[in-house]
């Protein structure tokens, strides 16, 4: 499992099977052996790629892997390292097998029932390259019935699995470019699509200069300051920031605690400044940078302590695994441009053991390309459910005739 999620895993054994003893393998202060007298050992993948010879020269009789993505790519040493172990039954278990190509999913599969899918080649043939370029629905239907059932799959919304999971609404929360913001759009556009136009006979110099500007103008819609790399993020300067402060004021004033998720660590500290001067929250941030304690204080502060009202958190650090169901309010700051991780981050709310109602506000600039690339992801909802999603890169392939509409205000 991920590192940030060895408490949890740690407290749910605790509470649920207390008869059955698990020892944490993980730290500087760890043994170099595994210990002998154990019925469960919670490690982290990184902990495996370093030290697999300890996991490897044992037999296991169940091996299960949490946040399986991490297993994603077929040629890490991670993902190589974590098949070379030896075990009687292999449980995968995400809720993203899928974070940006089918091809993704073959390798959580080849842990699970390894050749089953045949070889990567042959498998890319077969499914992807029709499902994603074609939108072939008879091709995604064939896929389904090979893969189906060996997957179990918990939908939150089929009330005959969870009856008593209450309702999520989600509303986009549409917020205007300020004065400053704009010319600075515009000027990042221009300037970028006369660079990428003079890079169209390097496929990728293009496609590196196409994500570079997607990211300036990403930072550029969160606030100047955070573009520009500036300290200080005055609110008037950003229609997001304005916004945030005016829906986290309904929230407050509800006594009704609120995730805020960004994906850039640089604009979570601009933020945490701002709420403790506009709104007179201290809120923790959750980030990669963050001991694993000093996560488990921030999430045990969330969810036990009322005065701890907000938490923010960094989609990569925080989207994944914990618990967090204190909250009744989840706020996307920035858009990751994939349902399916969007998804997972706001279901460390919207989760088992969750008896209110879960608001979720996804923050879209109008007029720029946040407002049409949402567009676009949501027009191609028959693909969301298999957790097939674009992501950025698919934005490179695009012509310059395409990418100037796409990005252009207005």
């Amino acid at each position: 499992m991920p590192t940030t999620l060895l408490t949890n895993w740690s407290k749910e054994i605790a509470r649920f099977a207390p008869d059955l003893t698990a020892h944490v393998y993980h730290g500087a202060t760890r043994q170099q052996s595994l210990p002998d007298v154990a019925d469960i050992i919670l490690t982290t993948y990184g902990m495996v790629r370093s030290g697999m010879e300890a996991f490897q020269k044992n037999s296991w009789q169940l091996l299960v892997l949490d946040e399986a993505q991490n297993i994603k790519n077929m040629s890490a040493a991670q993902s190589m390292a974590v098949k070379k172990i030896k075990a009687s039954v292999r449980i995968a278990m995400t809720g993203t097998p899928v974070e940006n190509r089918l091809s993704k999913y073959f390798s959580i599969f080849d842990f699970t029932n390894h050749g089953y899918l045949g070889s990567l080649k042959t498998f890319t043939e077969e499914y992807p390259k029709p499902i994603e370029l074609e939108r072939n629905h008879a091709v995604l239907a064939s896929f389904q019935r090979a893969t189906m059932p060996f997957v179990l799959r918990r939908v939150k919304t089929d009330k005959s699995i969870i009856s008593d999971l209450p309702d999520k609404v989600e509303i986009n929360q549409y917020c205007s470019l300020g004065p400053e913001q704009a010319a600075l759009y515009q000027n990042v556009v221009d300037e970028s699509l006369r660079a990428i136009s003079s890079a169209a006979e390097d496929t990728i110099k293009r496609q590196g200069l196409v994500l570079k500007m997607l990211t300036a103008l990403k930072q550029i819609c969160n606030h100047p300051a955070h573009y520009l790399k500036k300290p200080d993020a005055d609110p008037a300067l950003s229609g997001k920031a304005q916004r945030l402060l005016e829906v986290l004021a309904q929230t407050l004033e509800s006594a009704e605690k609120t995730l805020i998720f960004t994906q850039y660590r640089e604009m979570g500290e601009l933020l945490v400044p701002l709420l403790r001067e506009r709104l007179g929250v201290e809120t923790a941030f959750l980030h990669g940078g963050v001991s694993r304690s000093a996560r488990d204080k921030m999430v045990d502060d969330f969810q036990q302590r009322q005065s701890a009202r907000v938490l923010l958190l960094s989609l990569k650090a925080g989207g994944t695994g914990l618990n967090l169901t204190a909250a009744s309010n989840v706020i996307h700051y920035d858009l990751w441009w994939n349902p399916a991780v969007e998804a997972q981050a706001t279901d460390r709310a919207y989760r088992i053991g969750q008896h209110r109602n879960v608001q979720v506000n996804r923050f879209i600039t109008q007029s720029t390309f946040e407002e049409k690339i949402d567009a676009m992801l949501q027009s191609k909802k028959e693909l969301a459910n298999l957790a097939v999603a674009a992501g950025e890169k698919w934005v490179g392939d695009l012509s310059d005739k395409a990418l100037s509409e796409l990005v252009k205000l207005g």
